[in-house]
């Protein structure tokens, strides 16, 4: 064969196997369907960044901390409506709905006040009140606790050690204890059969572990690979916790028997919340440059990104609802862009 012809045999098996990885990748906006859309939820009269949300399982209710325009939101999942404002809250940013007692919860960082409220009228029934900056809040179904992250502990008490801490809330609205930790909490995970408790702390750019019995600091694991670990889901069953980062913005899993990361993905942009699917071994991941990210779990050291979901700009704070098989992500108002709730089911 000339020179010439193996030139035009390469040439042509070039373009063949071009047109194989090309027919091998998912289109452009036709990803995998792992997240169909369901619905929008307007947000009349919300302005700003909005923030955490709870949800009413049986009551079909939603939650969401209207950060900026210091309001809580209640919707109606059923009829897909506002049907309640809570106004007049120091920028609230956490919140959780406590069905076994009907209480809402809901942590404001102006004053570090959270405010407690009767699930159906919304009075008001009580106030805890921490240092600045309550922000994220977790529930141990356990001991019935409510846990608050905050942050001021060092400026407003004189200690030496730490500036931040988890406040512990009682059934009836009472503060229990603290653990003071090293510097802001960011999102916080605890375990459902163990009894650590794992937290974000960015500005020491660490994973700091709690034991929930003795309520102290046991192990810091620092975040190397990339800085401002601020959201974190858990899979409790592979022993794996996720970590996103904003700088560079990434998706980080570390082994929780070992504490060591054992893989590493790019994320769109920065992150305020991620979820764990264990129904679906997936991860979402909300950021804040247009796109949700899915990645699928092959094993418990690999994790295939499979899917990334155009939404507006911003939209980086939401709640995956496993019971439902529904994630609700936070589109804050925007240009003409109206703040919104959007509903994803997974598939």
């Amino acid at each position: 064969m000339s020179k010439k012809q193996n030139q035009i045999g390469y040439t042509i098996m070039t373009v063949l196997l071009a047109t194989l990885v090309v027919l091998s990748a998912p289109a452009i906006g036709q990803e995998p369907q792992v997240l169909s859309p369901h619905s929008k939820i307007p947000l009349t009269n919300v302005k700003g960044r909005i923030d955490h949300f709870s949800v009413d399982v049986k009551g079909q209710r939603l939650f969401v901390a209207a950060v900026a325009n210091h309001t809580l939101e209640v919707i109606d999942l059923q009829s897909g409506k506002q049907v309640h404002t809570i106004t007049g809250l120091a920028e609230p940013q956490g919140v959780f709905y406590d069905a076994s007692t009907n209480r809402l919860y809901v942590a404001c960082a102006l004053d570090g006040n959270t405010k407690i409220y009767d699930g159906t009228t919304f009075r008001l029934v009580g106030a805890v009140k921490f240092p600045v900056d309550a922000d994220n809040i977790r529930y141990d179904a356990r001991s019935k606790s409510i846990i608050v992250g905050y942050a001021g502990a060092k400026a407003l008490r004189n200690r030496e050690e730490g500036t931040g801490g988890l406040g512990f809330i009682d059934s009836g609205g009472k503060k229990t204890g603290e653990v003071i930790i090293d510097a802001h909490p960011e999102s916080f995970q605890l375990e459902k059969t163990g009894t650590r408790l794992f937290v974000n702390v960015p500005d020491k750019e660490e994973i700091e572990v709690i034991d929930f019995v003795s309520r102290k600091v046991v192990a810091r694991w620092p975040v190397t690979s990339a800085k401002d670990n601020f959201p974190m889901a858990l899979d409790e069953a592979h022993h794996r916790l996720f970590v996103g980062t904003r700088t560079p913005p990434r998706l980080l899993v570390f082994d929780t028997e070992s504490g060591t990361e054992i893989a590493s993905a790019e994320i769109a942009g920065s992150s305020d919340d991620l979820f764990y699917d264990s129904a679906k071994g997936r991860s979402y991941v909300l950021t804040s440059q247009g796109a949700i990210d899915v990645f699928q779990q092959r094993d418990a050291n690999h994790y295939d990104h499979i899917a990334c979901i155009n939404t507006p700009a911003l939209t980086q704070t939401g709640l995956f609802v496993p019971e439902w098989g529904k994630l609700f992500a936070a589109v804050p108002n925007q240009a003409e862009q109206g703040a919104e709730i959007r509903v994803y089911e997974a598939k």
